[in-house]
């Protein structure tokens, strides 16, 4: 059950939306069929023996903090 973003293309309505098979989505608000979907940014999880390091994680996608992905929502730690 993938969960999709749309924008309404009738009243500019942004959504979320669970389409099973082969649903088409429509806007809760106006009921409108006419939509435009937007890029989704989705996590996963994996199990893993280890943490990944500071070094293989990289920069935080969001902010740039060398600290890794999600660094920015972990307040002033340092």
């Amino acid at each position: 059950m993938p969960i999709f973003e749309y924008i309404c293309k009738e009243c500019d309505h942004e959504f979320e939306a669970l389409v099973y098979g082969s649903e088409k989505a429509e806007c809760p608000k106006c009921n409108s069929k006419k939509l435009a979907p937007q890029l989704s940014v989705f996590a996963v999880a994996a199990k893993e023996s280890s943490a990944p390091t500071r070094a293989a994680a990289g920069r935080c996608a969001s902010c740039g903090d060398p600290r890794g992905p999600g660094a920015c929502s972990l307040g002033d730690m340092d």
